[in-house]
């Protein structure tokens, strides 16, 4: 199956969701005159980081998330983005919604891994729980930017039978290197397409510094190759269409799933 995907690379503004929707809008807008099933945009897409703010009003973005669903019903698309959004207690979660063309909500993923080094795990809540969604297009995986340095949760999600997985992003600089590294490590290791859509642009969160968004989203495919990439610093949809069905001929070419000794493997 072919599918044609959108990523929106954008300058997230802090603390202004009413801004960000209202680009967002318009990239959906734009991404499908192109004909697009799919639009991914960046991680904290609607807030940014701006932790004093997003997370004390973690209820104003549940409106966010009422918003994102209407787009997806109003424009009859497929869309993913991760939000600062409240988890089953009511406390702020960094949360990845892929919603339907229905805007219905067909795979939420809250983020497993917070990323200490920014304080994530002071401001959020972390998912206990993975999440494969079913598309038209396949089995797909949620993950959000830090998970991407856990190649166990991309493995698993390989086992049970995703052949994408989509990674909104805010990877900054000075790792750059690792990001372009380890999105096609993914990719490779589990024959999977990885969709990773990054920020650009600058954000300043206090204590913790400044931080410069690297961009590069890219679109990997199974064998490791770039389908479409975006440079480091524009704001840019990029759009591609990619089949499916070239997750099952990489697998027929090198078996490693058949190849492998799970009893021999310690993960605890």
């Amino acid at each position: 199956m072919k599918l044609v995907v959108s990523l929106a690379q954008m300058a997230v503004m802090a603390a202004r969701p009413e801004e960000n929707l209202k680009k967002s809008e318009d990239l959906v807008r734009k991404a499908v005159e192109r004909k697009s099933d799919l639009v991914c945009f960046p991680e904290m897409w609607t807030t940014g980081f701006a932790w004093d703010r997003s997370a004390q009003s973690v209820r104003a973005n549940e409106k966010a998330i009422e918003r994102v669903s209407e787009m997806a019903k109003r424009y009859r698309v497929w869309i993913n983005g991760s939000l600062c959004a409240p988890n089953e207690e009511g406390r702020a979660s960094n949360t990845s919604v892929l919603f339907d063309p229905k805007g219905a909500c067909a795979g939420l993923y809250r983020k497993t891994h917070l990323f200490s080094g920014m304080r994530e795990d002071e401001h959020m809540a972390p998912g206990n729980a993975l999440c494969v969604a079913d598309a038209p297009w396949g089995k797909t995986g949620l993950s959000i930017c830090y998970d991407i340095r856990f190649p166990e949760l991309f493995r698993t999600y390989a086992l049970k039978g995703a052949k994408v997985v989509l990674s909104p992003m805010a990877f900054p600089y000075p790792k750059l290197h690792h990001w372009k590294v380890l999105v096609r490590a993914r990719a490779i290791e589990n024959q999977i397409f990885m969709i990773g859509t990054n920020q650009v642009g600058s954000e300043d969160l206090g204590t913790e510094g400044r931080l410069t968004y690297c961009g590069s989203s890219v679109i990997v495919d199974p064998w490791g190759e770039a389908v479409i990439e975006a440079n480091e610093t524009d704001e840019v949809l990029l759009t591609a269409t990619i089949d499916i069905g070239r997750v099952d001929d990489v697998r027929k070419t090198m078996n490693v799933f058949g190849d492998r000794r799970p009893g021999l493997y310690e993960l605890g």
